[in-house]
Order: C-alpha cells, then sequence, then structure tokens
C-alpha cells in the first residue's frame, strides 16, 4: 500500500480526502480516520504536505503487516468519520506491539 492507495481507499469510501492519524490508546495503535478533510478551506496541510503524510502512514501500515487489515475494514465498515467521531480501526500488531506502542502516544 503506498500512500495514494489509501487515499484512493478513502475518496472511493466517504467522498473526502480524510486526515489519518496513528494514535495509541490504553495498550493498543489504532489508524484513526479523522473528520477533517483536505477539501476543507481549514485543514491545516497542503496537498503535498496531505500525500507525505499519507505516504508516512502507509509505510508504518506495510511494516506491520496491516496494509490488507486496512483495505478490508474500510471496505466493509458502516461507520463514517464526522464531526467529533473519528472511525477508529485497531492494528494487530502481533508479538512485537510493545516495540511500537513506545514510539506512540
Amino acid at each position: 500500500m503506498t500512500g495514494l492507495e489509501l487515499h484512493e481507499l478513502i475518496v472511493s469510501k466517504w467522498g473526502y480526502s480524510f486526515d489519518v492519524q496513528l494514535r495509541r490508546l490504553q495498550n493498543q495503535i489504532f489508524l484513526q480516520v479523522m473528520w477533517r478533510y483536505l477539501e476543507q478551506a481549514s485543514f491545516p496541510l497542503s496537498e503535498a504536505e496531505y500525500s507525505a503524510h499519507l505516504n508516512e502512514i502507509a509505510t508504518y501500515l506495510v511494516g506491520w503487516g496491516q496494509a490488507e487489515h486496512i483495505r478490508q475494514v474500510i471496505t466493509d465498515t458502516r461507520d463514517r468519520p464526522r464531526l467529533g467521531k473519528a472511525v477508529s480501526i485497531p492494528l494487530d500488531l502481533g508479538e512485537r506491539s510493545s516495540e511500537w506502542l513506545l514510539d506512540f502516544r
């Protein structure tokens, strides 16, 4: 998965270029599809910055072996990002999860 593929997946599902973030909640890491999106005038990133951000996120997802899981969950979910509520997708990092939990707040 590349950042472009992640972007296309998000736009094909929800119609907007939603922001994505990696978040640690308790002892698990989640990919969160946020309610802010590139097409908003108030979105804090330029198109180039957004693309670079998605590439970074996609690199983590591929490295963790979670790209296919993310594709499947986004395709199947009935949830939709809306103001104040992200779509949270738990990541299964297996036995090495404790290594990654140190990197995220």
